[in-house]
């Protein structure tokens, strides 16, 4: 116990090399168009690859190093131009180095004393987004995810009306009515199993055309719960659904929940980030009205997984009386420093991660400015899509985007003047599936696709990366027409 446990003078040698590796290949490769969007392997294949073993004996230094490169090599370039899999993608430098110096300090910002920077840079973080949605004051916490925000919200909705159900639990509490909209996110069917609700109670309202939840269905379901002798509690309302990417007409809900007395709850994961564009701002008309709302920045922003602030707009310190046990080893009430300070309580997570640390530094680095034309640009990459698919044989749009979300189906040359066959879209059904293979075995790109209700599975395109140029767009079109010809 005289000598370090640790060779510190090896480490540091290992983590330069590291960070190289991270350099060329999880960095500039990543973002190189000429590289492959993933090294397609089949799941055994990859296994023996890996080399995935834990053994009683360590491996050497170059060994280490190898296995580094192959988690790059194989695992998805999520930072790559034509990465358009998912909600999020791209790669920012100021964010990335946000992560590097979190994971660096490897501190949770539960207590000012432990991380007296992140826990000031939270609160700015914060505030700043609260001030964004339109509220003067307020509080929030940043959760792993915009599933965990949502439920946090429906969580703090029922402690509000019922503040027994803290210590007594939901036994005996009314039979409670929790709203969204059918194109609502799936975290809400979720958090009702986990908080004992019961997924029964979730109401899912019905849509218009557009996948807008349409306010005077909702006024019904609430009429329809209460008779029923249900007693209704939480509307959750969409900014940036998931697949159409609608936005519910927030001051219409807001007037039902008024009416009732309903805890409004906006899930903006999704399109709240584009409170930061003044051009696209309106479709967030009424969100201030709002108790609580979702945003992840980790995707429009780009700011990196994972990054969900939940936003309240009580500033009473309901979050804390909600989630708050007051450990006495962590949360002491006589410390030398100001102990409102110490934010941990408000969640029900004891450990978390600096998440409002990479914002801070991506929103040092473009200003609020940079941030809302980032969306902006993804908007336009969005409408240059949308024209090139309008002009394209065997393209078919689902329905005219609002936002960033680009759905439409690709017909093969064998199904085309087939539309009025019984069979027609059927096959169609199948194009997407065996299209995307292709493209996954092939490494070009990556894209979902997924069905809605009655119609068959189609192209969902989502444009986060400020790295996407026409280019990148013209090939998407290419390569989906190259792929499905033969179809």
């Amino acid at each position: 116990l005289n000598d370090p446990g640790l060779d510190i003078t090896a480490g540091e040698e290992f983590l330069q090399e590291v960070f190289q590796i991270l350099l060329e290949e999880g960095v500039r490769k990543s973002s190189d168009v000429t590289q492959k969007v993933c090294d397609w392997k089949e799941p055994q294949e990859l296994r023996e690859l890996l080399d995935l073993e834990l053994r009683s004996d360590g491996e050497g230094r170059e060994r280490l190093l190898q296995r580094c490169r192959d988690v790059l090599r194989f695992s998805v370039r999520t930072g790559h131009p034509r990465f358009f899999n998912q909600l999020f993608s791209g790669l920012d430098h100021h964010a990335l180095a946000g992560r590097f110096l979190t994971e660096t300090l490897n501190t949770s910002p539960y207590t000012y004393e432990v991380a007296p920077v992140l826990v000031l840079m939270e609160e700015q973080v914060l505030a700043k987004l609260r001030e964004l949605v339109g509220w003067s004051s307020g509080d929030g916490i940043f959760a792993p995810g915009g599933s965990i925000s949502n439920m946090l919200a429906m969580n703090v909705a029922r402690f509000r009306r019922f503040p027994e159900s803290r210590s007594r639990g939901n036994w005996d509490l009314p039979r409670l009515g929790l709203f969204a909209s059918q194109e609502s996110h799936y975290s809400i069917l979720k958090g009702a199993a986990l908080l004992g609700i019961g997924t029964d109670n979730v109401h899912l309202v019905q849509t218009d055309e557009r996948g807008k939840m349409i306010p005077e269905e909702l006024e019904k379901e609430i009429q329809r719960v209460k008779a029923e002798g249900s007693e209704p509690l939480f509307v959750c309302a969409t900014s940036g659904t998931t697949v159409l990417g609608a936005f519910d007409p927030l001051d219409a809900i807001a007037d039902v929940c008024a009416r009732h007395g309903l805890w409004l709850h906006v899930d903006a994961a999704w399109g709240g980030s584009a409170l930061l564009s003044p051009q696209l701002h309106p479709l967030l008309a009424g969100i201030h009205r709002s108790d609580s709302v979702t945003w992840n920045p980790h995707k429009l922003l780009m700011v990196g997984l994972q990054c969900s602030a939940f936003l309240l707009h009580d500033s009473s310190g309901l979050l804390q009386r909600c989630h708050g046990v007051g450990a006495s080893y962590l949360f002491q009430r006589d410390k030398f420093y100001d102990v409102s300070l110490d934010t941990g309580d408000k969640s029900p997570q004891c450990g978390r991660r600096a998440d409002g640390l990479k914002l801070w530094i991506l929103w040092k680095a473009v200003g609020t400015q940079g941030l809302g034309r980032r969306v902006e640009r993804a908007f336009a990459a969005t409408r240059y899509l949308l024209e090139q698919v309008k002009r394209r044989e065997g393209f078919q749009l689902v329905m005219e985007p609002e936002f960033i979300n680009l759905c439409f189906w690709f017909i093969p040359p064998s199904l085309r003047g087939q539309e009025s066959s019984l069979e027609f879209w059927d096959k169609l059904g199948k194009v997407a599936p065996a299209i995307k293979e292709k493209m996954i075995r092939r490494g070009s790109m990556m894209v979902g696709y997924q069905p809605r209700g009655s119609q068959v599975n189609f192209f969902r395109q989502v444009i986060t990366n400020p790295a996407v140029t026409c280019q990148d767009l013209d090939f998407f079109l290419d390569e989906i027409q190259e792929l499905g010809w033969d179809l």
